[in-house]
């Protein structure tokens, strides 16, 4: 049987528990006891933890969003060239309103995804994180038009 951990099964619940609150709760309670110190899965502990931020109620958010941001913290600290964790963080972080003051990587994320999508066989990044980091910064209006279009020559 194969981990619950792989990242293509961490890939897919994140996928969900990002559109659907039931999945949100789901993919928490896999990740909420995970105690080991693989950066990756720290990393999709962290965006789970995050998710359970948006799906609480206002008087447990930020205790949820601080607990993701510390989980990044060590994930990042573990393995600080891992694109697909630098995308988890600026996923979330991204979308954290400003005010709350948890948003400081931004920045360095997004140089950091930009340059290994461009780099992309070489990135460290397989096949299907590479197309989630793509879709993710064109999509999403985090690229300027010509990075998206270079991005978009990038070979999968």
């Amino acid at each position: 049987m194969s981990s619950p951990y792989h990242p293509a099964t961490l890939r897919r619940h994140y996928e969900q528990a990002a559109a659907d609150k039931t999945a949100g709760e789901k993919f928490y309670k896999l990740l909420v006891d995970y105690k080991d110190r693989d950066a990756l899965v720290l990393g999709y502990k962290a965006a789970s933890e995050a998710i359970r931020a948006r799906d609480a109620s206002m008087f447990n958010k930020l205790t949820y969003v601080q607990d993701a941001a510390r989980t990044f913290e060590q994930a990042v600290s573990l393995d600080p060239h891992n694109p697909e964790i630098r995308f988890l963080r600026f996923s979330v972080e991204s979308n954290l309103p400003a005010f709350l003051g948890l948003s400081k990587h931004v920045d360095e994320d997004k140089e950091l995804l930009l340059n290994a999508a461009l780099s992309h066989p070489r990135s460290g990044l397989d096949a299907e994180a590479f197309r989630a980091v793509r879709s993710f910064l064109v999509g999403r209006g985090h690229v300027s038009d010509a990075e998206a279009e270079r991005l978009k020559k990038v070979a999968e």
